[in-house]
Parts: C-alpha cells; structure tokens; sequence
C-alpha cells in the first residue's frame, strides 16, 4: 500500500509541470526552446509504466496519473507540430 502511494505521489510531482508546459507552449506559438526528442523519451517512458503495471497485473490508482501525464505529454507533443508551423509560416512571411 504504501509503495502505491509512493509511487502514485512520483508520478504526480513528475506531471505537475505538464499543464504550466502546455501553456506556455500554446501562447508562445514557436517550437524553438522545445525538445522533441525529450518529449517524445517521456511519452515512451509514461507507456512503458502503463504497461508495466498491465503485464504484472498490479493495476491501481496509478495507472489513472500515468495515463493523465501520458495525455499531457500528448498535447505538448501535438503542440510542437503546430508550433513548428507557426516557425515555418514566420520564416516565409519574413522572407517576403
């Protein structure tokens, strides 16, 4: 039980940056200072703890918060495809 809660109080302290980040990264509008490689390592890390917990059979509480950064490290993901538009669209316009 406690490892549970411990576990569970890693992955939240791991996820309370993630809204801040979707924020910043929605109002910024520029992929530059963003790291694909690294978001991409976390989101790959966030499956590989879901699935840990589906192959042991130890499914609890846990899993809800993986899934909630997982969901999150989604959106900043998404959000850098689009920033990186915005980049590009700023790059043609300034070329003009």
């Amino acid at each position: 039980m406690i490892s549970e809660l411990l576990e569970i109080a890693m992955v939240v302290c791991f996820g309370i940056s993630w809204p801040a980040s979707i924020i910043r990264s929605y109002k910024a509008r520029t992929a530059k200072g963003t790291s694909l490689m690294f978001l991409v390592m976390i989101f790959l890390g966030y499956i590989a703890g879901v699935a840990a917990k589906l192959v042991s059979g130890n499914i609890s509480y846990s899993v809800f918060f993986y899934m909630l950064n997982l969901i999150m490290v989604g959106i900043g993901i998404i959000l850098y495809f689009r920033n990186r538009g915005y980049d590009a669209q700023r790059e043609r316009e300034e070329r003009k």
